[in-house]
């Protein structure tokens, strides 16, 4: 079953700026979260964990990129590009998740 978010995250209001990603529990570095962004030729698609997150000039989280090939995934008939979220650092309970926007 498909699931926005993983269980140790939440959205709620951020006092960066609207909502945010927030940790529901303790979550260790080098986490992997999930699929953030995919980029299907020229069209950027945001999941959840893409659209909720906010920036930060100090973030706790980066994206990792892999290209992905029609071999790779029977599902997607082309290339393509997927960004995952990952913890640079450990993330306590209560703690806004951010990115440095890049792309």
């Amino acid at each position: 079953m498909y699931k926005p978010l993983p269980d140790s995250l939440t959205i709620r209001t951020s006092g960066i700026e609207g909502l945010g990603l927030f940790a529901k529990k303790n979550i260790p570095e080098g986490t992997t979260l999930g699929i953030s962004h995919l980029k299907i030729n020229s069209m950027l698609i945001r999941t959840p964990l893409g659209g909720f997150i906010n920036h930060s000039d100090t973030p706790n989280c980066i994206k990792s990129k892999y290209f992905m090939t029609n071999a790779n995934d029977i599902k997607i008939k082309q290339d393509y590009t997927k960004y995952d979220l990952v913890t640079l650092e450990n993330i306590e309970e209560d703690t806004e998740l951010t990115l440095k926007y890049t792309f």
